[in-house]
């Protein structure tokens, strides 16, 4: 293969396969930042404090629901109507939870044992749907990598065709060397966590969990005592059962409705 058009091509390349990184970055930097949704940015709080507490508390804030001073989460009239809705897939989802239950229940049990209301709140966050992301950019990088390394090994044939005559030839080979280098090491990358050296940087820096949500916020000064009883709640996972005690009347029934 001529020498001077084989150093056109693979030059070619190494400078796709290093320029386009850093205009991917630079468009990225350009572009405003979307907004997050609150849910979405609650969900790396602490446990009492994350996206399905914020959920529990905005139900008590528009009266779909009460709270008891055990923790128990149980429906108002309005919130058994089921043509009631939230306003957003989550608190939605945690509404439907309670309205699937014959009695009320804690918050805790809700997020640890309702399968139905977890896949809800997977979904909502895209598990789903980040995991076949994944799964597609693994096979589009193997994929990439294959077509790579057929190419070095074209080139790497195509190098030892024949003796580069002249010094046009000679310098073509030796730029196509160099850039086939470069392709290489670009080829070891593959393997290594994206964006490494971007985590080591920020993991240099102190962590800073993202504001309270809105509705936890409004909660603790409209209701302080209502969002103590809702964070027993989340801490409470089992149901507890008074065998062989009599209830004293009054103790345990009294729920604490947000005006």
């Amino acid at each position: 293969m001529d020498p001077v058009a084989l150093a056109c091509a693979v030059v070619s390349v190494t400078v796709l396969l290093y320029g386009a990184p850093v205009v991917r970055d630079r468009l990225r930097a350009r572009l405003p930042a979307a907004p997050v949704d609150p849910y979405r940015a609650a969900a790396g709080r602490w446990l009492t404090e994350d996206d399905i507490q914020a959920a529990a508390a905005q139900l008590l804030l528009d009266g779909l629901v009460t709270i008891n001073r055990r923790g128990n989460l149980a429906l108002t009239e309005t919130g058994a109507d089921v043509a009631r809705t939230a306003g957003h897939p989550l608190p939605d989802a945690l509404l439907a939870a309670l309205r699937r239950r014959s009695a009320s229940t804690t918050l805790g049990i809700v997020a640890f044992h309702d399968p139905v209301f977890r896949a809800a709140h997977a979904e909502f966050h895209g598990v789903v749907r980040a995991r076949r992301a994944r799964t597609t950019r693994s096979c589009l990088a193997a994929t990439g990598v294959l077509l790579l390394t057929g190419e070095l090994a074209f080139v790497g044939a195509a190098l030892v065709d024949r003796l580069p005559q002249g010094p046009t030839q000679w310098a073509a080979t030796a730029a196509t060397g160099l850039a086939s280098l470069a392709q290489f090491g670009f080829l070891g990358r593959y393997g290594g966590r994206p964006g490494a050296d971007s985590h080591r940087v920020a993991t240099s820096e102190p962590y800073v969990p993202p504001a309270l949500h809105p509705a936890l916020v409004e909660l603790s000064e409209k209701a302080p005592e209502a969002a103590a009883q809702l964070r027993a709640g989340r801490l409470r996972t089992t149901r507890r059962r008074n065998r062989g005690r009599r209830r004293r009347r009054g103790r345990g029934t009294a729920s604490a409705r947000i005006d």
